[in-house]
This record gives C-alpha cells, sequence and structure tokens, in this order.
C-alpha cells in the first residue's frame, strides 16, 4: 500500500476505534432495523423506504464505520479494512489511515463537485416559501401518480392548491418529477449542470442530499458523522411526506396542511430548523475532509449529483 501524503494525521489506539467501531455498528443497527424487518418480509413502506431506493444505498453501507480523512488506526494493518479501498499504510507499519489524497486524485470530479454543492449551499441564505409543493406538483393534473396513496383532497382538490400557489421548487431532482402541466408554472427550471447554482440550504431535498454526499466521499467522512447525516435525512423525509398530498394515515403520518396558514407555519418553523442542522453537517464534513488541501474546486460540474 502507499504512504500517505497529509498535512497532518490524527491517531486513535486500537481500544479507541474498536470502541468507535462497535458503537457505529450498534447505532447504524438501530436506524435501519424497521427497514432490515420490514424488507425480510417484503412489505413495502411508502415514507421510509426512500431512504433505501431513492439513493440506493443499502443498510450495509452506513453499517460500516470509518474513522475519517487523515486518521490512523493504531494496530489495524492485520484487520480486513487493511485492503479497503482509499487506506494506505500509516506511518507507524502497523496503523492504517485513510488517505484523503488518493480519494482526490482519482474522483477528481467527483470531488470537485462535492467540495462545491457542501459549500456553496452553505453559504448561500435559505428560501422558505416552497411549502413542499414540490409533492403535489408531481401529481398535479395526473391520475397516474408515483406512489400508490390516495390523495387526501382528491385530484380536484389538490389540483386546486397548486394552481393557488406559486410553484418554486429550485433542485432539480424534485423538479423532473413534475408533470408536464406543473412545469411551466415553476418559477426556475432547475437543470443538473444549473444544481451547484440553484441548490440551497432551505430546501429540504437539498438537505436529504447531505446523505448522499457523505456517503460518496466514503471513509473521508467519519461513521459518526455519516449517520446524522442519515438521522437528518430521515426527519426531512418524515416531514416531506406529512406536507405532501398524500393521504398517509394507514402509516401513521399526521399531515402538515400546507394549504392551510397554520401549515404553512408549521412547515416553515421545521424547514428552518432543519436548514441549520443541514448547514451544521455541511461544516463538519468540509472539516473532516479538509477538501482545500486535496481539490482544486473551480470548473466542477453536476455530472456526478445523481443519486
Amino acid at each position: 500500500m502507499p504512504t500517505l501524503e497529509a498535512p497532518g494525521i490524527t491517531r486513535l489506539a486500537r481500544d479507541d476505534w474498536r470502541a468507535r467501531e462497535a458503537a457505529h455498528t450498534a447505532r447504524a443497527d438501530a436506524l435501519t432495523a424497521a427497514h432490515r424487518e420490514r424488507a425480510s418480509r417484503g412489505e413495502k413502506h411508502p415514507v421510509w423506504d426512500f431512504l433505501f431506493t431513492y439513493y440506493g444505498y443499502k443498510p450495509a453501507t452506513i453499517r460500516r464505520w470509518h474513522p475519517g480523512a487523515g486518521v490512523e488506526l493504531a494496530d489495524a494493518a492485520g484487520e480486513p479494512r487493511a485492503d479497503w479501498r482509499w487506506y494506505s499504510a500509516g506511518l507507524d507499519p502497523a496503523s492504517v489511515v485513510v488517505d484523503a489524497a488518493a480519494f482526490s486524485r482519482e474522483k477528481a470530479p467527483l470531488a470537485r463537485l462535492i467540495a462545491i454543492m457542501l459549500r456553496r449551499t452553505a453559504d448561500r441564505p435559505g428560501r422558505f416559501d416552497c411549502f413542499g409543493l414540490h409533492e403535489w406538483a408531481m401529481v398535479y393534473r395526473d391520475e397516474a401518480h408515483r406512489h400508490e396513496v390516495p390523495l387526501r383532497l382528491g385530484q380536484g382538490g389538490t389540483d386546486a392548491v397548486v394552481e393557488e400557489h406559486e410553484l418554486k421548487c429550485s433542485h432539480f431532482d424534485a423538479f423532473r418529477f413534475f408533470t408536464p402541466d406543473a412545469v411551466p408554472r415553476n418559477q426556475v427550471a432547475p437543470t443538473r449542470d444549473l444544481q451547484p447554482e440553484l441548490d440551497q440550504p432551505g430546501c429540504l431535498h437539498a438537505g436529504m442530499d447531505v446523505y448522499k454526499w457523505a456517503v460518496k466521499l466514503g471513509p473521508l467522512v467519519p461513521g459518526e458523522l455519516l449517520l446524522d447525516a442519515f438521522e437528518l435525512a430521515r426527519d426531512i423525509r418524515r416531514l416531506d411526506m406529512e406536507a405532501a398530498p398524500y393521504d398517509l394515515s394507514a402509516w401513521d403520518v399526521v399531515p402538515v396542511r400546507i394549504e392551510t396558514p397554520e401549515g404553512k407555519a408549521e412547515y416553515v418553523r421545521r424547514q428552518r430548523a432543519f436548514a441549520e442542522r443541514g448547514n451544521a453537517l455541511r461544516r463538519r464534513i468540509l472539516d473532516a475532509w479538509n477538501p482545500a488541501a486535496w481539490v482544486a474546486e473551480d470548473g466542477a460540474r453536476s455530472s456526478h449529483a445523481a443519486p
């Protein structure tokens, strides 16, 4: 294995990193237990399956603990992780270390994109006037719905809510599911290439995407931070579906009625809290990874931004 070229290394004693690994595994298993139980029965869930099917990351992905970029694990050379990708020999031959330099060289376009997406999104002001209408736009004037769940206001009532509001969705991965009649009603026309210019912290989907970026960085992100990002995505997903037009009462989902002033106020209050959590996680990922040491960020395109 090549030796890490790094500006600084943090060393963890074997007992310390093994304890962190065990705690991470237990936490990950608790977070995915319900999904794994449903999957064993072949049972679908219209709210929570999204976290594993849309992003495509299985429970095993978040169960594997990594220490983060530039962290040396003492007495780990004989462990299976010594042969994992993006691990290199440590300063001590008996140790291994996560090699951010190798990752950033071999995945330069992706590394540039992630650095830009995290930093630019965190630096922008959040917008809090969309009211979750992206989910409504996905069923507008269309009897064929993505989810086999009834609409709580019916098709006519749902269409009326869309027509009473201005659609302001800025996130391409939501906008691309708009029905043809909803597309021209949106204030902007997001594209994949425009994603680095449009994503902003008030967007629920951009908040869930923090989890995606953390996974894509692999061992450069400490496992504890990855699970924090997963928990944010889980909590946002709940609001996303609570504010959606679907009747999810069979799954114990109480609607946030964004068609009312009270529902809008609740949505914005929780949306602002998620924006703060998302930005805190973005900055923690950037601090842990320190892309400025490895990545030239200019010229990144969003060709790798899809889940």
